[in-house]
């Protein structure tokens, strides 16, 4: 019997294979044991299909009658694949399904959130999927959705970084905002948050300010895979601030917040990745993308002119003592780890100096914003 004759053949198990190629042989039973090195008994299990076709037996058999391993492995399989129930055709359907909606987000991590609830099957997962991002249909990409003729970045968001940037819309269209979002009342905004980043206790103030304004604050911590630290978009007409928090530190805190309200400002909306680094603070240097390059400027400006600022490293680098930036701090009325955090970013200074100035702040904002996680669902009330 030739191997395309064996090829044509349905799905049987090799040992009826290995019968026909014994008599191409010649060969009884015992003389296949004695050539293969098997035992009798194992040649005859193979001949009575009561046995499966291990790597090793197919290496014994394919060396005897000079095709391959592989060979006698791959009729093994298939033979095996044949004798599956047909209902297991359906299972195997339901594990397509699942790794689909698997592959469009980050299943168990929402899960864990409570984002979307546990599901017993496909059907119900896609359920819960649809109605976490709104949508009819899963089929696609699922797009973010924000306010029509406005600058949108969001290079490459991973599904986990989509998912957050649902959440924080989920969260914000929880808010009711008092007053309707009035565009020029920024700059009076802008001066007043400015104020508040003297202190780290009145960090807790910024969402009533954002509000005031119309705009709604909201933080989501971020699950395994986010690297946002802000973003910037629109609930219809109405502007929202979210920020994960990711690095818990003053600096980071302060110009992921101005960079996004320079987004509103500007009537932008962007997802904004990377911007603060663990240990450098403030990482961003060069932007390609113009509404990220006037957003940066405008949240450092925001905080410390650039000129006042260049001013003090000019008359105090490159040493920088403590009780200088301290009282630099005094002076423009801010803290002075936001001070530390800009001569970071301008590489006056290591990331290792002056590091008890970067204080944390986290505990502060999530004590009064409308928060998803750090063991929160949504935030106590932020009107006073």
């Amino acid at each position: 019997m030739s191997d395309k004759a064996l090829f044509d053949l349905q799905p049987q198990h090799p040992g009826k294979m290995l019968r026909g190629l014994m008599e191409d042989k010649g060969w009884n039973p015992d003389e296949l044991a004695s050539v293969t090195g098997l035992s009798g008994s194992m040649v005859y299990s193979l001949l009575s299909a009561k046995t499966n076709i291990g790597p090793e037996t197919a290496a014994r058999l394919a060396a005897a009658f000079g095709n391959t391993p592989e060979e006698w492995m791959k009729w093994d399989s298939l033979y095996r694949l044949s004798t599956l129930e047909f209902d297991f055709t359906a299972d195997l359907s339901e594990v397509g399904k699942m790794a689909r909606l698997y592959d469009l987000a980050p299943i168990r991590a929402m899960q864990k959130r409570g984002w979307i609830a546990n599901a017993v099957d496909a059907g119900q997962l896609e359920a819960e999927l649809k109605r976490f991002f709104a949508t009819e249909s899963l089929d696609g990409d699922v797009s973010f959705p924000v306010a029509t003729k406005r600058t949108f970045r969001s290079v490459n968001l991973n599904p986990a970084e989509k998912a957050w940037c649902f959440r924080a819309r989920q969260l914000a269209a929880s808010i009711p905002i008092p007053d309707s979002f009035d565009p020029k009342i920024l700059g009076q905004t802008e001066k007043k948050l400015r104020r508040l980043a003297a202190y780290r206790k009145l960090a807790d103030r910024v969402p009533e300010v954002l509000m005031e304004s119309g705009i709604r604050f909201v933080v989501v911590e971020p699950i395994p895979g986010v690297a946002i630290d802000g973003a910037a978009f629109w609930l219809d007409s109405e502007p929202v601030i979210a920020m994960s928090l990711r690095h818990d530190r003053i600096d980071g805190f302060w110009f992921t917040l101005m960079h996004e309200f320079a987004h509103i400002r500007n009537g932008d909306a962007s997802v904004d990745s990377d911007l603060i680094d663990g240990v450098k603070g403030i990482a961003v240097t060069l932007v390609e993308d113009e509404a990220e390059r006037l957003a940066n400027e405008a949240a450092a400006n925001a905080l410390i002119p650039s000129a006042e600022m260049q001013s003090f490293v000019n008359r105090v680098g490159p040493m920088y003592p403590r009780d200088r930036i301290i009282q630099f701090a005094h002076k423009v009325k801010i803290h002075p780890g936001i001070i530390v955090g800009q001569l970071q970013n301008r590489n006056e200074v290591g990331y290792g100096v002056l590091r008890d100035l970067l204080v944390k702040i986290r505990e502060i904002v999530i004590s009064v914003a409308y928060t998803d996680g750090w063991k929160q669902s949504i935030a106590p009330a932020i009107m006073r």
